[in-house]
C-alpha cells in the first residue's frame, strides 16, 4: 500500500508542476482534465505527507526514550509518543480506507431525480411519497433540500422532481437509491380493494464541481419559453421557464420552478453537468470492471431495487437481501438501517474484490 501512496504523491508533484506552468498545457480540456486529477489526489496525498511525519516524530522520540533523561521528561515524551501512535493509527485506517477504492465522491453533495413509473395516478403518489421520505430522513441528519423541477399529475402526485442535497455524507448514503422502486398496496381510488403494483425511478447524481467538466459555451442551446403554472393573477406573464440542450450528447434540462430566468438557467445548468458527468462516470466505469464488481447492484436505473408491501408492512430490499418490517418507520425517513445495511454489503464487496 505504501508504495502505491509513494506513487501518489509523486504523481501529484508532477501534476502540480505542470499546472504550474501552464504555458505547457494548450488544449483546455487536459488542463481541466488534470487539475480534476490532481483535485481527486489532494485529500490522500495530505493524509500521506500527515501519516510520514508523525513517522518521523514517532522514530525521534523512541530515540529520546532510549536515552538517559530524568523521569519527568521520559514521562512526557511517553505521554507525547502514544498520542502520536494514536495519530498514526488513526491516519493508517483512513488510508487503508482509501486505498481499497472507497467512493472518492463519497463526500459530496447530489442531486436527486425521482419520477412516476408504471401505474398512472398511483404510481405519482407513490413517487410523492419517495420525496417525503428522503425530506425527512434529510432533515433527520441536518441536510438542506433544495427543490430544482417538479411537475405534479391530477391526483396530487409527482410526474418528475428534482432536488438538490446539501450535507455531510449526502451521496455516500443516497447513491444507493439509484434504480427502480415498487410498491404493491390498494388505492385510494380502488373500490374492490385489489392490491396494485406501481413503480418509481429514482436516480442520483454526483453535484459536479467546476474541475469536473467543461462545458463550452458553443456546445449549449438555451431556449426560454413561459412557465406552466396557476392562471388569473398569478399567471407568468414573461418566459422565465428556460430548456437547455448540449448539442453533443443531446442531454435536455428543463427548469420553471423559479419566477427568475436567471435562477431557473442556474439551477438547469447544474442538473445537466450532473447528468452529463454521470455519463462519463459510468462510461469509466464499464473500463475498469473492478469499479463495477463492488457496486451493490448494477447502477442501472431500470433495475428493481425495492419493494414497499404495503399489505405485509414489509420492504424489501432485493440487492442485499434485507427486509424490514418497519415500512411505516422507513417511509417516515427512518432509514439510517438500511443504509447501514447497504453500507456494510459494500464494504464486503469491496474487500473480496481487493483480495
Amino acid at each position: 500500500m505504501f508504495e502505491r501512496l509513494e506513487r501518489i504523491a509523486a504523481r501529484y508533484s508532477q501534476l502540480e508542476h505542470l499546472l504550474a506552468s501552464q504555458g505547457q498545457i494548450t488544449d483546455r480540456d487536459q488542463y481541466n482534465k488534470l487539475a480534476k486529477e490532481l483535485s481527486d489526489l489532494k485529500e490522500t496525498v495530505s493524509l500521506f505527507v500527515e501519516y510520514k511525519s508523525l513517522i518521523k516524530q514517532a522514530a525521534d522520540l523512541d530515540t529520546v526514550l532510549s536515552e538517559k533523561h530524568d523521569q519527568e521528561f521520559l514521562d512526557l515524551a511517553k505521554e507525547e509518543f502514544k498520542d502520536i501512535e494514536k495519530k498514526k493509527s488513526g491516519l493508517e485506517a483512513q488510508l487503508k480506507k482509501i486505498m481499497t477504492g472507497e467512493d472518492k465522491d463519497a463526500g459530496r453533495n447530489c442531486i436527486v431525480e425521482i419520477r412516476q413509473g408504471t401505474g398512472g395516478d398511483e404510481a405519482g403518489l407513490f413517487a410523492a411519497d419517495l420525496y417525503r421520505m428522503y425530506s425527512k430522513f434529510a432533515a433527520a441528519k441536518g441536510w438542506v433540500i433544495e427543490p430544482m423541477s417538479s411537475s405534479v399529475n391530477e391526483a396530487g402526485g409527482i410526474k418528475e422532481i428534482i432536488f438538490g442535497v446539501k450535507g455531510n455524507d449526502s451521496f455516500r448514503l443516497l447513491k444507493f437509491e439509484s434504480g427502480v422502486h415498487r410498491v404493491q398496496r390498494v388505492p385510494t381510488t380502488e373500490a374492490q380493494g385489489r392490491i396494485h403494483t406501481s413503480t418509481a425511478t429514482v436516480a442520483v447524481l454526483v453535484e459536479p464541481e467546476e474541475v469536473d467538466l467543461a462545458i463550452e459555451p458553443k456546445d449549449l442551446r438555451i431556449d426560454t419559453y413561459r412557465s406552466s403554472g396557476p392562471g388569473g393573477q398569478h399567471m407568468q406573464k414573461t418566459d422565465s421557464a428556460v430548456r437547455i440542450t448540449h448539442i453533443p450528447t443531446g442531454t435536455v434540462v428543463a427548469c420553471q420552478d423559479e419566477r427568475s430566468q436567471i435562477k431557473n438557467r442556474a439551477k438547469a445548468m447544474r442538473v445537466l453537468r450532473a447528468r452529463i458527468l454521470e455519463v462519463k462516470i459510468e462510461a469509466e466505469a464499464r473500463k475498469q470492471s473492478s469499479a463495477r464488481k463492488i457496486q451493490i447492484g448494477t447502477g442501472d436505473r431500470s433495475e428493481k431495487i425495492r419493494t414497499y408491501n404495503f399489505p405485509d408492512r414489509r420492504v424489501t430490499d432485493h440487492r442485499i437481501n434485507f427486509t424490514s418490517h418497519q415500512l411505516e418507520a422507513i417511509l417516515e425517513g427512518q432509514m439510517q438501517e438500511l443504509f447501514d445495511a447497504l453500507l456494510k454489503a459494500e464494504s464486503e464487496k469491496r474487500s473480496q474484490a481487493n483480495e
